[in-house]
């Protein structure tokens, strides 16, 4: 199955003013592209990097969103490097059992 992908963008430095942001301005969008009559793609959002207290709400609303959109797939990723987002959403495309997760991402380490 295809997958669409959003990038979360433009998001507040604090944890809480984030989470509202996200609630705010994305999730209708993520919800937009999960309501598409003819297409039912997986949906991998890409948050960036942030602070470890980002982790919780990031993940419920993750988790909250796979529930909702069963048996649709969804995920995340957050980091930024675009070569280890990319490999991870091509990941996520090979494995049809995983949904609700949030996995944090950084590029390989070189020899």
């Amino acid at each position: 199955m295809a997958q669409a992908v959003l990038r979360i963008e433009g998001l507040p430095e604090g944890a809480l003013d984030a989470a509202a942001h996200f609630h705010r301005q994305w999730l209708p969008k993520a919800r937009s592209l999960l309501d598409l009559p003819a297409v039912k793609e997986d949906l991998v959002l890409v948050f960036p990097s942030a602070t470890y207290d980002h982790r919780g709400w990031r993940l419920a609303a993750v988790q909250d969103l796979a529930r909702e959109a069963a048996p649709i797939r969804i995920n995340a990723i957050v980091g930024d490097d675009d070569k280890a987002i990319i490999e991870s959403i091509q990941w996520l495309a090979r494995s049809p059992g995983i949904t609700g997760q949030l996995l944090a991402v950084s590029a390989a380490c070189q020899n």
